[in-house]
């Protein structure tokens, strides 16, 4: 890892009502548009849906660091972030996330650990720690069918 501070730089730009385009050097660009429940076309990311996606990316970004770090064996991991907006104190923001993370693991792995490595990935996922909302998780572990792979 790099010496902290990182930097990150993003350009949007837009022609009239056609969609944005989020562009940074050396990743291909990304088109957005407002959501439909604000009048947007639904059929490209949002800044909205990109900082739901931002937490659940980070989460499973955190937790690869943490489980290799614990030595923690793991076959899938998927996390579905849920995003809450409201009005609060005359603002519309986010007002929580919920985070639903289900990890497979081999036969033989310790699903406390498992769950441990969870809880730490979220505890330590820097978009949301970087976030005033609220953040919660709920987990689950399933333990891969050892026939599956005979």
């Amino acid at each position: 890892m790099q010496d902290l501070p990182h930097r990150y730089v993003v350009t949007a730009n837009a022609a009239g009502a056609e969609n944005v385009v989020l562009s940074s050097d050396g990743i291909p660009d990304l088109e957005t548009a407002g959501p439909p429940q604000f009048g947007g076309p639904g059929d490209v990311w949002s800044p909205e849906t990109l900082l739901v996606g931002a937490v659940s990316d980070c989460f499973v970004l955190s937790f690869r660091a943490v489980a290799r770090k614990a030595r923690l064996d793991w076959v899938t991991l998927t996390a579905t972030a849920d995003g809450t907006l409201d009005k609060v104190d005359g603002f519309t923001r986010f007002t929580s996330f919920a985070i639903t993370a289900q990890l497979t693991i081999p036969p033989g792995t310790s699903e406390s650990k498992a769950t441990a490595v969870m809880q730490k990935a979220e505890k330590y996922c820097l978009i949301t720690k970087s976030l005033q909302a609220e953040s919660t998780l709920e987990t689950s572990v399933r333990v891969e069918d050892a026939a599956a792979n005979a």
